[in-house]
């Protein structure tokens, strides 16, 4: 190797060595200070895609737990106050049985009666005060707790309904209802169409319900091709069973040329496709004649659906008997409710119990993707130092070797 002043190339490998060097020393020292094997993306570019992801993941569920926390923490509100309520009728109960006894004198009667009245203005004070966040837990409205697993797309939302709680409705839970209707068949917009525009033609029939399990009943009669054609529904005929006796063949309304359909709570009559001349067609289908009706019933409630207490007061022997079968209906009903709250209770327990445990799986995995390995990091510490030392050490003799050119031209 010849002897050159120009440039030293030895230095030169050196010192991008010992740059190297000082790069990794400054790395292994940012990890070991900050707790963290990646402190940017230039660390490990898909490990922090990663990492970020699951992070962003933990922190759902992490809110999520205390999402299904709260809501436990609503119904067990709930709970407690009903419990309450159980314990008062209860004692209700005690004064309408003494209060049934014939034996009693009017004072007597008088000073049950103020008890029992007193009660049920404490119900009634449960049910308007009883609060969770400054919101009243006996609002009759339904709630949703929202309970996600971390993503996007995978999500819970659990609904609860507490009902009312006062004395003219204890125990009522919201969207219990028992009735029997005959609401008034209501038409479509498409009651009859042209001939011109060579497309079957329809007419919509609300039965004002959305209840899966509904029965109807009666009559239903419709104008189509200038005649009415007419068919009674056998009472307590369920959605598919109407669909598949409009449609019966043989029947009335597929001999005209019409088919029915049930979406939800709207039946659907479609006639054939139009023909004649005129702005309405000699065929059209028409709207349901005025004044036909067509019976629905709406399945009875379940236990729950309330029982009013301030109607009658402890006055009477006879009237304590009637409040003495209310009162057991009531405590019947407080029971309904407070095992509906339960379960849901425990549902939420169970989803907090799932959304903690992955919490914890995917709190571990972003650590092993991110957590600094100290030992491997204190092993690279050493030996990026001995590597620094060694390193100057060499530049500083590549440095010196140029020097021995001076000695040739002495």
């Amino acid at each position: 190797m010849s002897l050159g002043v120009l440039n030293n190339i030895s230095a030169i490998y050196a010192q991008n060595n010992l740059n190297s060097t000082q790069s990794s020393l400054s790395k292994t020292l940012q990890q070991l200070s900050s707790g963290s094997r990646i402190n940017s993306g230039a660390d490990d570019a898909a490990g922090l895609a990663v990492a970020d992801g699951l992070a962003a993941n933990s922190t759902a569920l992490a809110q999520s737990s205390r999402n299904a926390s709260d809501a436990i923490g609503l119904l067990q509100t709930a709970d407690g106050a009903l419990s309450q309520v159980t314990t008062l009728l209860n004692r209700a109960v005690t004064l309408a049985t003494e209060a049934g006894n014939g034996t009693l004198s009017t004072s007597q009667l008088s000073s049950a009666n103020q008890e029992y009245q007193d009660i049920l203005t404490q119900v009634n004070n449960i049910g308007s005060t009883t609060n969770f966040n400054n919101t009243s837990v006996f609002s009759n409205t339904a709630r949703n707790f929202f309970v996600s697993d971390g993503t996007s797309s995978g999500s819970t939302t659990y609904t609860d309904t507490i009902g009312t709680l006062t004395t003219a409705s204890v125990g009522t839970t919201a969207g219990t209802a028992a009735a029997t209707t005959s609401p008034t068949v209501t038409n479509g917009t498409a009651a009859a169409y042209a001939s011109s525009t060579g497309t079957a033609g329809t007419v919509t029939i609300a039965l004002n319900s959305t209840h899966a399990t509904d029965t109807f009943g009666g009559a239903l009669t419709v104008s189509y091709g200038g005649n009415n054609v007419s068919m009674n529904i056998a009472a307590g005929t369920t959605g598919a069973n109407l669909v598949a006796a409009l449609n019966a063949s043989g029947g009335a309304f597929a001999t005209a040329g019409i088919t029915a359909s049930l979406s939800g709570s709207t039946l659907t009559l479609t006639g054939a496709t139009p023909t004649g001349s005129g702005s309405v067609a000699s065929n059209a289908l028409v709207a349901a004649s005025s004044g036909n009706t067509f019976a629905e019933t709406v399945p009875a409630g379940p236990a729950g659906s309330g029982q009013d207490l301030s109607a009658i007061a402890l006055d009477t022997s006879d009237h304590a008997k009637t409040v003495l079968t209310n009162l057991t209906t009531a405590i019947a009903d407080v029971a309904y409710q407070r095992g509906s709250i339960g379960a849901n209770i425990n549902q939420l327990s169970s989803a907090q119990s799932v959304t903690s445990a992955e919490q914890t799986n995917l709190t571990s995995a972003e650590n092993n993707i991110t957590a600094t390995d100290y030992g491997q990091a204190a092993s690279d510490l050493s030996k990026y130092q001995v590597l620094s030392q060694t390193g100057i050490s060499a530049l500083a003799q590549a440095n010196s070797v140029q020097q021995e050119v001076l000695k040739l031209l002495q």
